[in-house]
């Protein structure tokens, strides 16, 4: 590095530590973002810099759902280990939030002194990344429709992301859901070390394939796939019957493996999370014992207690969240453990600003299953459209869905807390940009 160098990446990361403090100290956020905004004007080439310190090599972690929680679960397992980890645990996932985190863990030199970095990174800016990165490792969790007014269908992504890897050399290591028959595709046709994760638990097939599939189609054909079961969207045991293209064997068994947090979907991301550990070396039992005793990221999943009662927060910010969403609390009615629901349905660009994702949700087994849906956010008067189309759908239902819409955030969160029994769960179904905001309303503070 030359002088010039040295000055410019001086003055960048004395810019962003300066800008951190001021805006954490005036609490206008957790400065993830602006810090590696304003760096990157100073020194342009910053992001490959710190990238070449991290000394046993950069781990990037892409889908659809489900990076923030695997990123956290595998960050947590490492550092159990004593590994020194810089990850970007707000979930800014953009070319500044990555900056951003970098930067927090240098010393006034901009020197990075860490074993690994662990980054979530939005689906449609990985082949930015992997012009300035050359990863270690590479996690690709699964791809779903996500705010198609940005990232269009999910093979235009994948045949972008097959672009992007193929360059990187042969001992990049690349850990595919097995499941998800486009991902599956793209490790077939990668030069580097690919593994697979996946579920072989035939007792928790989906009784249908709901409306909210993308990849029901041969990649490699075009013929429509046989399906033996599914487990969540298009995720599932399949064939294709006029080609060879088939479901990869699996490199881990998870019915051997367990998960603290609910639902199919955090299956998924305890399988991930615990292939790639192991494909880092770490002991089978360690990774166990950290399963067993983690704790969730914010609003996936996350429990809080508020004025006595118990609050689990899932985000939901797409057909297939949504739906795993309604399938883990319906689990939870059943059980008696929960009968409010309190859905939030915002607009924003974080969000995506195209609700019409909400038709392709199967919204009818929540208000089948009864108990109090409340509604609020930008746009509650449209999921709430969406639940009395579930209602008229289900008519004669034994314990009917009781609807109340209300676009006071704060009003509707208050009725949402009062009409939950002290011995149940409320669980809050949010947007992106609605977990910031009602998660803000329930502990005083903001994440971003």
């Amino acid at each position: 590095m030359n002088l010039l160098d040295r000055v410019r990446l001086g003055a960048a990361v004395a810019t962003a530590k300066a800008i951190t403090a001021i805006v954490k100290g005036l609490k206008l956020g957790a400065a993830s973002v602006l810090p590696g905004s304003i760096a990157r004007r100073l020194h342009p080439r910053l992001l490959p810099l710190l990238f070449e310190q991290v000394k046993s090599g950069v781990v990037l972690i892409v889908g659809t759902n489900g990076k923030t929680t695997t990123s956290l679960l595998l960050r947590t397992i490492l550092e159990q280990q004593g590994k020194r980890v810089t990850h970007n645990a707000t979930g800014a996932n953009l070319i500044n939030g990555l900056i951003t985190a970098l930067l927090a863990d240098t010393d006034a030199f901009g020197t990075l002194d860490r074993d690994y970095a662990i980054l979530e990174v939005d689906e449609n800016i990985l082949p930015l990344v992997l012009k300035d990165c050359r990863p270690r490792y590479i996690l690709a969790l699964n791809l779903f429709r996500d705010q198609l007014d940005r990232y269009g269908e999910v093979d235009t992504i994948s045949r972008r992301w097959q672009s992007a890897i193929a360059p990187l050399p042969a001992d990049t290591t690349i850990i595919l859901n097995a499941d998800d028959p486009t991902l599956n595709f793209l490790g077939q046709n990668l030069t580097q070390t690919v593994r697979y994760f996946g579920l072989n638990e035939p007792d928790r097939y989906l009784s249908e394939i709901p409306h909210a599939v993308d990849s029901i189609y041969c990649p490699q054909c075009g013929a429509s796939l046989d399906y033996q079961g599914v487990y969540l969207s298009h995720l599932g045991d399949y064939a294709c019957p006029s080609c060879d293209f088939k479901k990869h064997p699996l490199a881990i068994n998870s019915p051997e493996w367990g998960q603290i947090l609910i639902g199919i979907y955090n299956k998924y991301n305890t399988l991930a999370a615990a292939l790639l550990a192991q494909t880092m070396g770490i002991d089978r039992n360690a990774i166990t014992q950290t399963i067993q005793t983690f704790k969730a990221a914010f609003g996936r999943a996350e429990e809080l207690t508020y004025e006595g009662k118990h609050i689990r927060i899932l985000l939901s910010k797409n057909p297939v969240g949504l739906n795993e969403s309604i399938r883990a609390v319906n689990e939870l009615k059943l059980a008696g453990k929960s009968s409010v629901t309190f859905l939030i349905l915002n607009d924003r660009t974080p969000d995506g600003t195209d609700v019409s994702w909400i038709w392709d949700v199967d919204t009818e087994p929540l208000t089948a299953s009864g108990g109090i849906i409340i509604v609020s956010g930008d746009r509650t008067y449209d999921m709430a459209l969406r639940i009395q189309y579930s209602q008229a759908n289900a008519p004669g239902q034994a314990n009917p869905c009781e609807l109340i819409p209300d676009d006071n955030l704060q009003s509707a969160l208050k009725t949402a807390i009062a009409r939950t029994p002290a011995h149940e769960t409320l669980h809050i179904v949010p947007t992106y940009s609605a977990m910031l905001e009602v998660r803000k309303l329930l502990t005083g503070r903001e994440i971003l």
